[in-house]
Parts: C-alpha cells; structure tokens; sequence
C-alpha cells in the first residue's frame, strides 16, 4: 500500500475514532442531562444493553441488573421511568476515559471505556454511586456510529436499589 494510501485510511480512522468519541459524550450528557428520551437513539434497531456485575459477567450469567434486547425495550424502560417508577429524584454525573478502539474484521469496532458515575440527590447528598468498563460493539456502516451491544459491567455487586437510569 502506498504512503498516500495508508495516509488517508489513518485520516479516516481518525475521524471514525472522533466521530465514535462524539457519541461516547452525547450519550452520557443525554442522561447526566436528563434527555432520556434520547438514550435509545444512541443504539440500532436490534441493539443489546444489559448492566451486569463483573462476578456476573466473569461467570457467564445471562441476567442482568438491568437488560434490554432490541431498541423497542429500551423505548419501554424509558417510558416506565417517565410514567410507571417512583424513585427519589436524583440525578448522574458520569466520568469516562476515552476509549481503547479495535476494529474487527467484519468492519464493526469494538471498544472498553473505564467510567465512574456519581450520583446527587435531591437534598445535596453526593456518592460515588457506579464504577465499572463499557465493553461495546459499535456499527459503522451508517452515517452516524451506533451501538449494536453496549455491556455496563460493574465492578461492585452491591449495586443500589435506586438503579433505575441506564448507566
């Protein structure tokens, strides 16, 4: 391959990998920000998103705290959380480290971001309320990146019983 070749193919990596970091942002702001609306957008149509333990997630359970098969499960948690759940109100700030990016062969990228969220509540209260890594399949094929697996793997399996936006 020539030096131009390989020249334009890591500028276009590198706009992939800006592109993909774009989204890891606007996804977190969407629900430190309270859009929770938005957070299924951030996934195709068929997309898996489960919050596991890593005990869990080491021994090969399938369940999760918080599991979603398809895009149309999560427009379902969010309207629960908007209309069924009472919960104290609260509110996230995450921490993310940018991602360690590989691209598989079949084109889509794979990804493992570290994060820390903190949790607030409604009379000042701060916590440290999860920390854990994102292990992601991402789908490229499309204009804009999109998760197709999104796994929240916690380091903790003490997880709270307020759990109830997506991490």
């Amino acid at each position: 391959m020539s030096a131009k070749a390989t020249a334009v193919l890591e500028r276009d990596d590198a706009a992939l990998r800006t592109q993909i970091e774009d989204m890891f942002s606007d996804y977190v702001h969407c629900i430190d920000d309270d859009r929770i609306e938005e957070w299924p957008d951030y996934f195709i149509a068929d997309a898996f998103y489960q919050i596991i333990s890593q005990e869990s997630y080491e021994a090969g359970h399938s369940i999760g705290v918080m599991h979603c098969d398809g895009k149309g499960m999560m427009q379902d948690r969010v309207k629960a959380m908007r209309q069924a759940n009472i919960y104290e109100p609260h509110r996230y700030t995450h921490v993310i480290e940018r991602p360690r990016l590989r691209r598989k062969p079949s084109g889509e990228m794979s990804a493992r971001t570290n994060f820390i969220v903190t949790r607030t509540m409604q009379n000042g209260d701060m916590e440290t309320f999860a920390a854990g890594k994102y292990l992601d399949m991402i789908d490229v094929s499309g204009e804009t990146p999109k998760f197709q697996q999104r796994l929240v793997i916690l380091d903790s399996r003490r997880i709270d019983i307020l759990l109830v936006f997506p991490l």
